[in-house]
């Protein structure tokens, strides 16, 4: 089993192949599919989109998901072999590629297993059919009377072809559209779906074969370097491209408006230019004046905002007199991916034609945004995924993309290069939403929420490139002649954007909840892991602990007690067992546990954690010790990709919750490199204990419901460890020590 290599020879001789199945719009771009499709066929309907056979016995299967380092590949490369009844080992997958594969937009909010899986599940199991009818009218029998193995047809009396033979002989075959006319396998038929299989993209990563984006290398590339202007609002007055272009090695140096770029026949050769180049640069002092750090939910309410009420029942209905009310404030500090690799993207400009290799999470909406910059039609551009350090959400990948193309249309006919230094990241890339919440909820006398308010003020967590009414990519708006950026979308529950899973999930009879979405950006903002989701469990799930306190009950009990989805309670039930929760259990000062439950996006995947701490009082430091999660993501595919997943999830968690936040003065950004932006180390790794409830029910994802869930565990753990509560992320040790003096 392995992932399709890709040349540039390969991407030419493809376009005229696959790219012109989806050149025609078809009345399913319009909104007019039937509800039992897919979402990822309604734009994408031709058969061999998704699954071609090769002449060596492979099967080509074609995604536009990402692999991100989730593992998502392996996932769809084995819906795909248990749909067409072949062998694993004979899947080649090719992920987002615009040249020649379907147009899936992003790879985002849990859903590749879902989406994607769902168009190969059924892309699959129509190709089998087509090649089972084959054979039965080959052999004159029956389709019922055929049985298929490992990609070969048999019938009763001993005849046999392979799904290859057939295609070959019926020229076409699986030419036409997909029309959902063979149904899938039922779940209790599988045989390679539900079982743990080898990740298909780690071997080269584990032995250090050329895996990632910056691995690439082109006969005749130059590398590149970009310089960015010290801090947001800062204009370019001046700069020495002279005697930057003298410099050894230097090929072009690049100059529009505030957009300073530099290529050199070697990668050092660039970095000494750019630091050339970025030393004689002048630069405005002009800034746009960033909050106030020590007070960042208050600074975040002061913004203008966009008041919408996303959640609200029972409003008509007092509440009772006798009630008691209590209130509290929350907030998350703003978060960068912090990738270890820096965002690169290689750019070729030949015979007038750009090709970008990226680690974009939407090959497509990426290469409508290059082509308007670039002044070039969709069909001059293509995007090629191809790995990167990782990153779950909108980090400099797409910028770096773009800042390569530049490169590129001044040096023609040279792939080239173009990597970001740390700095560029850290202090351009977009950045996690800074988040403000306040929740209010009132008691009755039988210790139940009798009424919820709940108050979010956030900026969009959703600018990514390929959206209407501009263009988000970071040098456009640097140019010359700038492009202006997109309105932020208005993106509904219950997928929600700063208001993700604002909406509890519990039973209340009384609600109502608002979502601020700010119109002020101070700092540049995109997708991160979850969107609001994160900063919304931990204050709900933070004051469902500080209600049950005050009600005179069991975290647990109290959460049980205002559920009535059977699979919510099923999962926390499931973690207390498994964690041996003990209902009265006290904290001894140093030592505690918390509890956390979410369902994400309120449609997806069930998370209840348990995490134990450990705080030392003197230096502030939470140590984590453990973290049992009880999880139900539906049918699983891979079980251990799925564990990995979680797992994933559970230490960003903890990083987020105890260390990461973007640090800046009134000015700039300060947080510029590893000094200044803590992420949780291998040492501080707690132990995991996952739980996979296993179902039959359609998959949910896997890849981000772990992670709100957990910081607010962390942050009840510490609470019932000292008796006092932090509701502010991250729960540094200097905040800490404040907390307990």
């Amino acid at each position: 089993m392995s992932v399709a290599r890709l040349s540039r020879r390969h991407v030419t001789q493809s376009l005229g192949v696959v790219l012109a199945t989806f050149a025609l719009p078809s009345p399913l771009a319009f909104g007019q599919a039937p509800a039992n499709v897919p979402f990822s066929l309604r734009n994408n309907r031709k058969l061999e989109g998704w699954i071609r056979l090769e002449a060596d016995g492979t099967v080509m299967v074609f995604t536009g998901k990402a692999e991100l380092g989730q593992g998502i590949l392996t996932a769809l490369a084995q819906i795909a072999a248990e749909e067409l009844d072949v062998g694993f080992d004979k899947i080649r997958m090719v992920s987002a590629d615009t040249s020649r594969g379907p147009d899936e937009q992003y790879t985002f909010g849990s859903q590749s297993v879902e989406q994607g899986g769902g168009a190969i599940r059924a892309a699959g199991a129509e190709a089998r059919g087509i090649l089972v009818a084959a054979a039965a009218r080959r052999f004159g029998v029956r389709a019922e009377e055929l049985k298929v193995s490992n990609g070969t047809v048999v019938a009763a009396d001993g005849r046999r072809a392979t799904f290859w033979e057939l295609a070959n002989e019926g020229a076409g075959l699986l030419k036409g559209d997909i029309a959902l006319a063979a149904a899938p396998k039922k779940p209790g038929d599988y045989a390679i779906v539900g079982k743990s299989v080898n990740r298909i993209d780690l071997p080269g990563k584990l032995t250090g074969a050329p895996s990632y984006v910056q691995d690439i290398r082109l006969p005749g590339m130059v590398f590149a370097r970009v310089v960015r202007p010290p801090r947001y609002g800062a204009r370019l007055l001046a700069c020495d491209e002279a005697a930057v272009r003298a410099r050894p090695g230097v090929v072009a140096v690049i100059s529009d408006g505030n957009f300073l770029a530099v290529a050199a026949g070697r990668e050092e050769q660039a970095i000494a230019a750019r630091d050339a180049l970025a030393a004689s640069a002048h630069w405005s002092d002009d800034a746009v004046e960033l909050p106030d750090m020590a007070s960042l939910r208050t600074e975040l309410q002061k913004l203008r905002a966009e008041t919408i009420v996303v959640g609200t029942a029972g409003q008509s209905e007092p509440v009772p007199a006798q009630a008691r009310r209590m209130s509290a404030e929350y907030s998350r500090a703003y978060l960068s991916h912090a990738a270890i690799g820096p965002s690169c993207a290689v750019a070729w400009l030949k015979d007038g034609r750009m090709t970008v290799w990226s680690h974009t999470q939407g090959a497509f909406p990426l290469r409508g945004d290059l082509a308007k910059v670039l002044g070039m039609q969709n069909g001059e551009v293509d995007v090629v995924h191809v790995p990167g350090a990782g990153c779950y959400g909108h980090n400099g990948a797409d910028d770096v993309a773009l800042d390569a193309a530049l490169v590129a249309r001044a040096v023609p006919g040279a792939p080239v290069k173009l990597q970001w230094m740390r700095d560029d990241e850290f202090a351009w890339a977009p950045f996690g939403p800074g988040m403000a919440m306040k929740v209010e909820a009132a008691l009755g006398s039988d210790g139940r929420i009798v009424d919820w308010s709940y108050d979010v003020w956030s900026n969009s967590h959703a600018m990514r490139p390929g959206q209407a009414g501009g263009v988000n990519l970071l040098a456009a708006w640097d140019l010359k002649t700038p492009f202006v950026k997109s309105p932020a979308p208005h993106i509904p529950q219950p997928f929600g954007d700063g208001d993700r899973n604002a909406v509890p999930s519990y039973e209340l009879p009384r609600k109502e909840i608002r979502n601020h979405l700010l119109l002020d950006a101070p700092v540049r903002n995109g997708s991160f892991r979850t969107l609001g989701s994160h900063g919304n469990i931990f204050a709900i799930e933070s004051f469902m602990d500080e209600l049950a306190e005050a009600a005179g009950s069991d975290p647990l009990a109290f959460r049980l007690a205002h559920l009535r989805d059977p699979r919510a309670q099923a999962v926390l039930r499931v973690a207390a067992d498994k964690a041996g929760w003990a209902p009265g259990r006290k904290g001894d000062g140093q030592r505690g546990r918390g509890l956390a439950f979410c369902r994400y996006k309120s449609i997806g995947m069930y998370a209840a954690v348990v995490v134990d701490v450990e705080v030392d009082r003197k230096t502030g430091v939470i140590k984590v010790l453990r973290v049992v999660m009880a999880a139900d993501i539906g049918l699983v595919v891979n079980p251990d990709g799925a564990k990995n997943q979680l797992e994933g999830g559970i230490v960003q968690a903890v990083s987020l919750a105890l260390k990461e936040q973007v640090t800046f003065d009134r000015r700039q950004i300060t947080s510029r490199d590893w000094s200044g932006y803590s992420v949780l180390t291998f040492s501080e790794v707690p132990n995991i204990d996952i739980v996979l409830v296993q179902r039959s029910d359609p998959p949910l994802g896997a890849g981000e419901g772990s992670l709100p869930p957990t910081s607010a565990a962390l942050a009840n753990a510490f609470a019932h460890a000292t008796g006092r509560r932090l509701r502010e992320l991250p729960m540094t040790p200097e905040r800490v020590k404040a907390t307990l003096s």
